[in-house]
């Protein structure tokens, strides 16, 4: 049976306890209990200075107040991990800098981002203090296919849960807000062509050779930097997998590669989309998705082209209060978020988010994950100032 969580421990040893539970995708049920328990029994207690109300499906997990206060911030993090590493249980020692650590799967990505979320609300809650509500919600199912993923089930079945003014993603930042998030597009680009005997090439076709103009203008490329809200995106378009050939003495009949670009959220799909095919050459190629075609459906010379994945990104929204007066809460200058991160679901509904945790983000889904206490520290310290305005 897992032992209680200790709500009320601080973010530090919350995050061990969390650590402690392992959740690899799709394996959340326990961790969710844990969580679940702990908030009921904070509420039974009939201690608190600002009730909360829990509710749960599947295993995602609402925690939520409703005070009346002006605005309303979401809290989100996910409870799964990548599959543990001989990295559970959780142990402290010393960081390459000499720095305090507690070191284990999740200790990153994101169990320390939950701890400060619970610990603070938790905190908040017995005390008294909060300027905000809060929707706090721990969701399941992030590191595997967007098809599981918690929030956009959540999005389909209780968008109510969604609603607020700004959204605060634990993620990793190395508590630095990273702000927004750009989008991603990945295209399999294939060549099409005619088998043969190397010796005799003339009476076959080349696919490779078929691609080989779009690789050049996608090498010739010279991405574009953005700044939005003072925070720089670099975009860039990159062949990342490749494969080609039938044998060392065959001319190959199919050729094709991974491209992935990724772009400002100022663009839209769409339009990066457009961009991107007139990048390569390939304006006005029809498009279809990978696995939709049959074999037979291929042509025997030319290029074809399937999307593989296109998400949009998220513009950062800092000129808006509730996210401005984060950024004041941290007293830093906030940066721009370059891979994809769920942010991107609440700027579609229209809400600024951005991400903001303990960890450096490198350490994600490392055998030797780490996170500084000091780290979990100071984003707890801000998120107290934030939610609460003050600190304890």
């Amino acid at each position: 049976m897992t032992t209680p969580l200790d709500l009320l421990s601080g973010p530090v040893e919350l995050t061990r306890q969390l650590v402690d539970i392992a959740s690899p995708s799709h394996h959340e049920e326990d961790i969710a209990d844990a969580l679940e328990q702990a908030f009921v029994a904070l509420c039974a207690t009939g201690d608190l200075a600002v009730p909360l109300s829990v509710n749960r499906v599947e295993n995602n997990l609402l925690v939520s107040t409703d005070a009346g206060h002006p605005t309303r911030v979401i809290l989100a993090g996910h409870i799964d991990t990548v599959p543990v590493a001989d990295n559970v249980p959780c142990t402290k020692g010393a960081d390459s800098s000499g720095r305090e650590t507690l070191f284990g799967c999740g200790t990153v990505d994101m169990k320390s981002g939950d701890a400060v979320f619970a610990s603070v609300l938790a905190e908040l809650a017995v005390n008294g203090g909060l300027t905000r509500d809060v929707s706090l919600i721990f969701y399941q199912a992030e590191e595997v296919a967007e098809r599981f993923n918690g929030l956009g089930k959540i999005s389909g079945t209780h968008p109510e849960w969604l609603e607020g003014d700004v959204a605060i993603l634990g993620e990793p930042s190395g508590a630095v807000i990273e702000a927004g998030c750009q989008g991603t597009i990945r295209l399999k680009v294939i060549g099409h062509g005619r088998r043969a005997h190397s010796a005799r090439s003339w009476m076959g076709h080349n696919a490779f050779h078929e691609l080989a103009p779009v690789i050049g203008r996608i090498a010739a490329y010279s991405p574009r930097q953005v700044d939005i809200d003072g925070c720089g995106y670099r975009e860039g378009i990159n062949i990342t997998w490749a494969e080609c050939g039938v044998a060392t003495n065959t001319i190959p009949d199919r050729a094709w590669f991974f491209v992935n670009y990724r772009f400002a959220p100022d663009r839209s799909v769409d339009e990066a989309m457009a961009h991107l095919l007139e990048v390569m050459g390939l304006d006005g190629a029809e498009l279809t998705h990978t696995g939709d075609n049959r074999e037979e459906d291929y042509p025997s010379s030319g290029i074809t082209v399937e999307i593989d994945d296109a998400c949009a990104g998220a513009l950062p929204g800092l000129s808006q209060p509730a996210a401005a007066e984060l950024v004041a809460a941290t007293g830093g200058q906030p940066r721009a978020k370059f891979g994809w991160t769920d942010v991107a679901r609440f700027s579609a509904l229209g809400i600024p988010a951005v991400n903001f945790g303990p960890g450096d983000p490198s350490f994600c889904h490392r055998k030797d994950e780490q996170c500084p206490v000091e780290m979990i520290d100071e984003v707890a310290a801000v998120m107290r100032r934030y939610l609460g305005g003050f600190d304890h």
